[in-house]
């Protein structure tokens, strides 16, 4: 077994976590790209296994959500977005939990990686224009697109794992039913863990909201058919899911057909994709050749066998669930733990628990989750803003185990 991949890994992780070295800033997608780089050239992972790696779903799905969110900040819709969502909002009381509450209930019917595309932009806009302390409005998007996605069978690639094995019937009702009401729970949790860690930023001043016009109708108008086109996909998507047809449309198809409005009737087209953030782009595709890399040395695997744990136990889903979904991502775990389960005496709970834990994991650092990671990519290379590895696990760390405890009981008793 080579331990190069892994020494990579620890490396990549710390490099993101001081994000700095001597003098020099290094952005986080530049770490990866390195680590990537590195397993190549030292040949721990083939050329041809490295493109293989690459889920180009996501990529595709990424690079179309990129487009109309490039598109609303051109127009300036965005203004007109927030307003809409904030314009009742009069303290930051309220606006950070109308961003937990709204932003998470979303998050159960629309991908939570297409709203943290969305929602970083309209973070920082309102974080702006109110004075209100942006990394505050960031984290709690980051908190509430992974909670409130964990209610949903389609509220996050992983979830979409588990509810097309067949091994839950009727996966919304049944996903609702056990972790809606614990989802409500632990949002309310992370408001609380907001008020205690950035009690300062809770300031007592009036908001006034003023609404923008767009700075360009056209686009606007072309962006409003795209954000139309992606409603309407996403509702044919659910609709198909509950109909039984589990592969439904695909996320990439979803958000290329959403941005082809903008890229065929919109004369602005061309600067609108030269705007896209392909530096996340860079970041996914080497975090994918480095992660199979990882995977391929079987060192993970035998880890977990190694323990003689009971993995199907459901303290032991979210314990493993939550560790490993910060070394080699939700998804990935998912696959490999779903034929685990298969002897579970209780198959539909270890499920559910599975579902809960992969995703709740995003909340413990900023490799958690993919939609974590986005919000601090465009975070730094579209706003001039950043938010650390370290400012994120001080508080993701005690939320994610207070999230778990609230999930562990909750299906324990059902």
């Amino acid at each position: 077994m080579s331990f190069i991949p892994i020494i990579v890994i620890a490396v990549v992780f710390i490099l993101i976590a001081i994000r700095r070295v001597g003098t020099i800033s290094l952005k986080i997608w530049k770490i990866m790209l390195l680590g990537a780089v590195f397993v190549l050239v030292t040949a721990q992972i083939s050329p041809q296994a490295a493109v293989a790696s690459i889920n180009w779903q996501v990529m595709l799905f990424l690079f179309g959500m990129f487009i109309i969110a490039s598109a609303l900040e051109k127009s300036n819709l965005l203004a007109t977005i927030t307003y809409f969502l904030f314009n009742r909002s009069k303290s930051v009381n309220a606006v950070v939990l109308t961003v937990l509450f709204a932003m998470g209930i979303l998050s159960a019917f629309i991908v939570n990686d297409s709203l943290a595309i969305i929602g970083t932009p309209i973070m920082i806009y309102v974080a702006r224009k109110q004075g209100i302390n942006p990394k505050l409005l960031v984290l709690s998007l980051a908190f509430a697109i992974t909670i409130g996605s964990v209610f949903s069978p389609i509220g996050n690639p992983q979830n979409l794992l588990i509810a097309s094995t067949g091994k839950i019937s009727h996966p919304f009702i049944t996903f609702w039913e056990y972790l809606f009401l614990p989802t409500m729970i632990n949002l309310i949790i992370a408001f609380a863990f907001l008020r205690i860690f950035y009690r300062g930023s809770f300031t007592r001043k009036r908001l006034k909201h003023v609404k923008e016009k767009v700075s360009d109708p056209a686009l606007a108008k072309t962006t409003t058919y795209s954000l139309a086109l992606l409603a309407a996909l996403i509702l044919i998507n659910i609709a198909l899911e509950i109909e039984g047809i589990s592969a439904g449309l695909g996320l990439a198809y979803i958000a290329l057909l959403a941005a082809l409005p903008i890229v065929i009737l919109n004369k602005r087209r061309f600067e609108i994709i030269r705007n896209v953030d392909y530096n996340t782009l860079i970041f996914f595709a080497s975090l994918f050749i480095l992660v199979q890399s990882v995977w391929n040395t079987g060192f993970l695997q035998s880890l977990i066998y190694g323990f003689g744990l009971d993995v199907t136990s459901v303290i032991n889903i979210f314990v493993i669930s939550v560790v490993a979904s910060q070394f080699i991502s939700n998804v990935p775990l998912t696959v490999l733990y779903l034929p685990l389960l298969s002897t579970a005496k209780n198959i539909m709970i270890s499920l559910l628990a599975l579902a809960a834990g992969s995703t709740i994991a995003g909340n413990f650092t900023i490799l958690g989750a993919a939609s974590n990671v986005i919000i601090v990519n465009n975070l730094e290379n579209k706003h001039n803003e950043t938010l650390t590895f370290w400012e994120f696990a001080r508080i993701g760390i005690p939320l994610t185990i207070a999230n778990t405890i609230v999930y562990i009981l909750f299906l324990k008793l059902l």
